[in-house]
């Protein structure tokens, strides 16, 4: 079903290392909160849970996590965090794959939902959170608003990061809504640099709304991030909120 790159066992192997900024306790305090509280004691079901960086310490704030991840690499990492009783993760795509039981919560962090490269893919995604949830559950979705203010006529490429370990960029294909990653990260202190790249599809987050109507769901809130600052037109992502109708 799905089109998302595949993470590799190298990739795998340093994805902590290289988010260990966005894995700290402070970065993650108001991702967590934010779900907890949605979750309501309930429930909650991680599409793409990668490494658990966020499903990990959910679930020893007292939520019950479960997980969908598409890379078995990514998952083991995540196994020598947690066991399959505490935290049971089933690898598939979350655009169709089934976990048993419903959730209170279902949730896809950091631009996760991008790594699906067709909006047929992306609706189903929508959809399979619906599948999931109870009447009253809420899908949250955390996605970086595309920057195409920032393409002068002609340009086709967007820095988003540039400093002395790292250098990205994101290169866009305006007619098929897609874009690709680039990433130039300095490995060691000989200077060399190591080249990657992962593709995505962006949305607008009212083409999501509109994907969430068509898998039955309304739109609850959406704010600029984690702590809940309103959203606006200078916004760079938001987290939003669908809920399924009792």
């Amino acid at each position: 079903m799905t089109s998302s790159d595949l993470w590799s066992r190298e990739t795998a192997e340093r994805y902590d290392a290289e988010e260990r900024e966005n894995s700290s306790a402070a970065v993650l305090e108001p991702t967590l909160t934010f779900l907890a509280e949605l979750a309501g004691g309930g429930r909650a079901l991680e599409f793409a849970i990668g490494t658990g960086r966020v499903g990990v310490p959910l679930r020893e704030r007292g939520v019950p996590v479960v997980g969908i991840e598409l890379s078995e690499h990514m998952a083991a990492v995540l196994r020598r965090k947690v066991d399959e009783d505490t935290l049971p993760v089933v690898i598939g795509d979350m655009a169709t794959t089934v976990v048993p039981g419903e959730f209170a919560l279902v949730y896809l962090v950091y631009n996760t939902i991008a790594n699906l490269l067709t909006q047929d893919e992306q609706v189903e995604c929508f959809r399979n959170a619906a599948r999931h949830l109870t009447p009253g559950g809420r899908f949250v979705v955390e996605l970086g608003v595309p920057p195409l203010r920032f393409l002068p006529p002609g340009q086709i490429a967007v820095p988003f990061d540039v400093s002395e370990q790292h250098l990205g960029f994101d290169t866009f294909d305006l007619v098929n809504q897609t874009l690709v990653s680039h990433h130039f990260t300095r490995d060691g202190d000989d200077g060399r640099y190591r080249r990657g790249s992962c593709r995505q599809r962006y949305a607008w987050p009212a083409e999501l709304d509109l994907m969430a109507r068509i898998a039955g769901l309304e739109v609850e809130r959406r704010v600029a991030d984690w702590e809940g600052t309103p959203f606006g037109p200078d916004s760079g992502k938001h987290v939003s909120v669908w809920r399924k109708p009792v």
